[in-house]
Parts: C-alpha cells; structure tokens; sequence
C-alpha cells in the first residue's frame, strides 16, 4: 500500500464488511482515499480497469455499509467495477497486489475467488437478468435476503439489459438497481439512452425544484401523507420537465439523480431502497477515473490501462522496436481502404480504440458507426448495410463475438451477405482470464456454412486477408492476436490471397506441421529443433484458411510422411485439429495426426501468455517431448519383428 507500513492504515485492518461497518462515518473519506491509494498504486504496476474502480469507491463502502454480503448479494455489472469491492471482502494485501497476476485476485468477480462474489461475469449487460433470476430464486424460497443489480449506464444499451427490465415487475417486488452514470462505457456512451440518461440528470429546472421542494417538504412533521404527496410530486414534475421517467415506465421506482461520491446520500438512498417493498433504480452520478487526473482527462485510455507512471499517467514505454500490435495495424488498413472505397464501412461495439477503428473515425468518420456495447445490433446493423451493396467491417473482439453467434449464422451467413468480421484477441488475454480468452471461436465458426475462416500469420498477411475478405461474395472471418506483431513489414499494396490455399514454409519428408496464425512461428522454430536434435526431416505449413481447408495440399503430403502435426490457439474440441482430421477421415487417409491446442478447460488469468502455456503442456519443451514421443512411437511400431526360433 501507499502508506508506510509503521502507520496502520484504515484499509490494511479491513478484513471483511463488519469493519467497514464498525468506521465511523467521519473515517470513511480517509477509506475511500486509501483505496484510491491502493487502486492507483496497484494498477499502475500491474494495469486494469483504472478509471471504472476509482469511480465507484464511495459506492461500494455505501453498499458494504447497508448491506450484508455474502448473505445479500452484489451483482456487478462486466464486474470489471469490482476491485473495490474486492478490497472490502478480505481480498486485499498481497493478494490484490497481485491483481491479474498468476496467483493473485483476477480482474473480473468468479464465483470461485470468494463467497462475496454472488455472480461472476465478464461481459456487458448481464447484471440486471442475473440479479432477477437471483430475487425471483430468494421469493421462492421465501428468504429475506436483498439482492443489488451494480449496472453501469453502458449495461443500458445491451439488448439483454432491457429484456430483463421489461420483466422485472413480472418476477419480483423486491430488486435494488444501481443505475452507476459515469457518462461512459468504454469510449463516450452513444445513443438515445445515453442522450436521455444526459437529459434527466442535467435538466436544471427539475433540479432546483426537486432540491428546493425536497427542503420545503423535509420542514415539516414527518408523517406518512406528506411523503405520499412529495412521492407523487416528484414522479409526476419528473415527467412535466424530463418528458417521461422511462424506468417508472417499466414499474421500478426511480431515485436520484444522486451524488455517486456523497456517501450520506448514497447512504440514505440505500436505506430507502432496502425498505422499499416494489423494485427501485437509484441513478448514481459518479466521475469515471476520480482521484487520478490523468484518467478524468483520458477515460477510454483509463477504462483498461497498461501499467502507467501514476505521476504523469504516460503509460510504460513500449521496448524500442517493438512491432506495432496488430489492432492497429488492421485499423491503419481498413482506414486505407475506406478512403479508396466509399463503400467499405466501419463497426465496433463501444471499443474504437481497443479494436483499432479509432484511426477510421478520425479520418473517416462517415463510415464509422460505434453502436454502443451491442454486438447482437452491430451484426444485424452489418448484415442490413450488406443488403444495400456497402462492404461492412465488424471490428469485434473474439470473445465478444460469441454473443452475436445467432446473428451471425441466421442473418449473415444463412443470406450469404458480404460482412467481414475482424476478431481481435482471439487466443489468450493472459491478464483478463477465462472471459476474455478467445479460444472457441474457430470450433463455433467451423461448423457455419458459408463462412470463410483464416488467420494471418503475420501483419502483411492480416492485411492481404482484409483486402481479400473485402472481396468475398458471402461472409469472411480474420482472427488474430492480442498485442504486437512479428514485425512483418507491410506490402504498399495488398495481395488477394487464393482462398483456401495454404503456404508451405519449409519442406519435410517425415513430418508435416500444419500451423495457424500466431502458431506458425512456433512450428518454424520447433521443425528446427526436431531437425537439429531428432534428426528428421520437418517441413512447415501456415494454414492461413480453417475453412475452407486445403485439403489437396494435405492429402497429398499425407499420403507421403509418417506424421502430421497441427498447432492452434484455440480449443482443441472442433478445432483446426479437428478439421484436418476429418478430411483425412473422409478421404480415408490412415496417416496419423498429434494436435496440438488447448484442452477442454476454462483457462484462468495469468501473467503471461508463456505462464498459461506451460501450465497446460503448451510450453516450447512440452510440445517439442510430445512431437519427438509421438515421432518414436510411430517408428518403434514399424520396426520389423524379431525372428524368434
């Protein structure tokens, strides 16, 4: 922490909520400027989600002062909102200093990493449908227990979101949901939520008179009828001046606007919520990146930082000649072909920069279209332009596309329309874990007819296969990594790669390994190894296409070599593996396959791509020892039989 360690510090005696609830409200401004302490401290070494944690620090020690947790239960929104919440739940110390490092908490709530964590997620917009589900559970069950849905304001955009909303009052009477308005989800809120949420918290009239009645009212004698006319007030004023209060429209009782950083206010709001008997929304303004200046200027670059000085918040330098990462270069190449074609279009869910598009609404802004965090909408919203002869670009991380998947096969692919996805991450996030590793998207793409899969094995061919995708007639998908690039210079005018055609490496008469995307420099340099140490002969092949396969150049080299192996990213279940074993099966070839890949697992977070590895088998030394067992398996089966007399 901050703090010398010969001065105990509030925060360093918090073991759980009962301490949190035995400060003295005096105490808890110095709280919350630990934790900030700590936040900053902590991310800036390790980077996370900087900017959203400091913005709801007064919030989470107001919930944990109301509430009970584990016996009440949290519902957080992404959950990425949760490192507060984490600090409170005797998760600090080396634990959290370890945050999104292997062996330390993760940077999203599991299930698994403490009973205060009632629901785990990683994506947008699921808080408020678990929640219910929750309550719906605690009425059936008859238990008192209160359930608080944490939603930030982006949640409001998610299609899931208001599905839940309109059946809230449906399924219970007793749901508290903290509408968290910071005025961003991961870039700046888009839409018509987001204009209204604008609107209902900066209307001054209603402003001053809710404050100015709400005084008026609080100089008399408490009593039951004043407060049922003050109620009514207040709900019918809120429509005269603001149009109308859509959640009040959904049957929830709405309170605030409120002061996400007064925790009297949040307090009391609270308090009201806990005895309230028809579920209620109390609107929480909160300042995204509170306590650093640094993430007030740049909320998107603070939303997910890399480690950054917490003095100036420049982020740590990149190693002199790092490679540029490869979200960047596909924005630098789709804002070239942009300019050169009115036609090609630009997509992302709330993440312009994340996915590289950025660099596409600076230049071109006319054909960029963020949609808020949406991923089913921007599908949809592609497969429509496509119909109208425009070539639409889906930048969306791998992971993030799984939500869309309906989307994809019955409104792109079922008609055959000309959408190109552009699937960042796909592999490991090393830092973020299980709900962000993209490691499924080949196995549920495989099976999508229509569909054109590849991955570049390098940023020149991640250009080459935009440029070709670009000319597909039915939908094409490019998967690619996190982070930098090989370093692979860029072609001043990009090339039409021959779909479903591999390239082959490096000839090899004893085994052939069959390498996609970010595997490929790996097989290179394990081929070598095998030749310099085994001395066999290893020829390499960069896939570049899932599907379709090449299937005439691996049938033709499997009729010739003893061994064939497969290296991916991504699940072995109905993987790249698997596609080649099921053209040999069906071409009744017998030559024998190793895959390698992940295994039927969720992989956790870590603190690097090669710890992960190596924890599955998937380090250099565990494929080289499968590769080489595999190799003299084969050989010690065809020695000829000893003449036994």
């Amino acid at each position: 922490m901050s703090n010398s360690a010969s001065v105990p510090t509030l925060l360093s005696r918090i073991a759980g909520p009962a301490d949190v609830k035995a400060l003295a409200p005096e105490q808890l401004p110095q709280l919350a400027q630990e934790i900030r302490d700590e936040l900053i401290e902590v991310t800036s070494r390790n980077g996370g989600h900087v900017g959203p944690n400091l913005g709801v620090v007064e919030l989470t020690i107001a919930l944990h002062r109301v509430f009970n947790t584990p016996d009440d239960q949290f519902v957080f929104d992404v959950a990425h909102q949760g490192y507060v919440h984490k600090l409170l739940t005797g998760r600090g110390g080396d634990f959290f200093a370890k945050l999104r490092k292997t062996g330390g908490a993760s940077g999203f709530l599991y299930r698994s990493e403490s009973p205060h964590d009632a629901f785990g997620a990683g994506h947008a917009g699921t808080a408020l449908s678990a929640a219910l589900g929750m309550a719906t559970a605690r009425d059936l069950r008859n238990s008192p227990e209160h359930v608080i849905a944490v939603c930030g304001d982006a949640a409001f955009t998610c299609g899931v979101t208001l599905e839940a909303l309109n059946n809230v009052v449906a399924s219970t009477k007793r749901l508290i949901v903290i509408l968290n308005d910071n005025e961003w989800s991961i870039a700046k809120n888009v839409g018509a939520i987001a204009s209204y949420l604008n609107k209902l918290s900066t209307n001054p009239t209603y402003n001053k008179m809710h404050h100015d009645v709400e005084s008026f009212f609080k100089s008399f004698p408490a009593g039951v009828e004043m407060n049922r006319v003050y109620n009514k007030w207040k709900r019918e004023t809120k429509d005269f001046f603001v149009e109308s209060s859509l959640f009040e429209k959904f049957g929830l009782r709405y309170l605030g606007p409120v002061d996400g950083h007064n925790l009297d206010a949040l307090v009391k709001n609270l308090e009201f919520a806990k005895h309230c008997d028809v579920p209620v929304l109390i609107h929480v303004q909160t300042k995204k990146g509170k306590g650093l200046d640094a993430a007030l200027a740049h909320p998107e670059k603070f939303h997910g930082a890399s480690p950054f000085d917490p003095e100036t918040g420049e982020s740590v330098k990149a190693i002199p000649g790092t490679p540029p990462n490869y979200q960047d270069v596909f924005g630098s190449a789709l804002s070239r072909f942009a300019r050169a074609n009115p036609k090609v279009l630009g997509i992302t869910g709330a993440m312009p920069s994340g996915t590289g598009l950025s660099q596409l609404a600076r230049e071109v802004p006319a054909q960029f279209f963020d949609v808020g965090i949406a991923e089913e909408h921007a599908v949809l919203f592609a497969a429509g332009l496509a119909t109208k002869g425009f070539r639409p670009v889906c930048a969306i991380y791998s992971t993030f596309l799984q939500r869309a998947y309906d989307m994809v096969i019955h409104d792109v692919a079922l008609q055959n329309l000309p959408v190109t996805f552009c699937m960042d991450r796909a592999g490991l996030s090393p830092n973020d874990g299980p709900t962000h590793h993209g490691l499924f998207d080949v196995s549920y793409l495989r099976c999508v007819p229509n569909a054109t899969v590849m991955q570049p094995k390098d940023e020149d061919e991640l250009v080459d296969m935009l440029h070709t995708s670009l000319h597909l007639p039915g939908p094409g998908f490019i998967r690619y990594p996190r982070g930098a690039g090989t370093g692979a210079p860029v072609k001043h005018e990009p090339a039409l790669i021959p779909v479903g055609h591999a390239e082959t490496l490096k000839v090899g008469t004893n085994i052939i390994i069959w390498a996609l995307g970010s595997m490929v420099p790996d097989a290179l340099k394990l081929a070598q190894r095998l030749e310099r140490e085994e001395h066999i002969s290893v020829g390499v092949v960069n896939a570049r296409f899932v599907k379709p396969l090449d299937r005439t150049l691996l049938l033709s080299q499997a009729a010739v070599v003893p061994l064939i192996v497969t290296m991916e990213d991504n699940v072995l279940a109905g993987g790249f593996g698997s596609a080649v074993l099921e053209a040999l099966q069906e071409a009744h070839c017998p030559t024998p396959v190793e895959r390698i890949g992940w295994p039927d697992k969720f992989v956790e977070h870590g603190s690097s791509v090669e710890i992960l590895r190596a924890n599955y088998g998937l380090a250099p030394d565990d494929i080289f020892a499968r590769v080489s067992a595999r190799w003299r398996s084969l050989q010690s089966d065809h020695q000829p039989t000893a003449d036994v007399r």
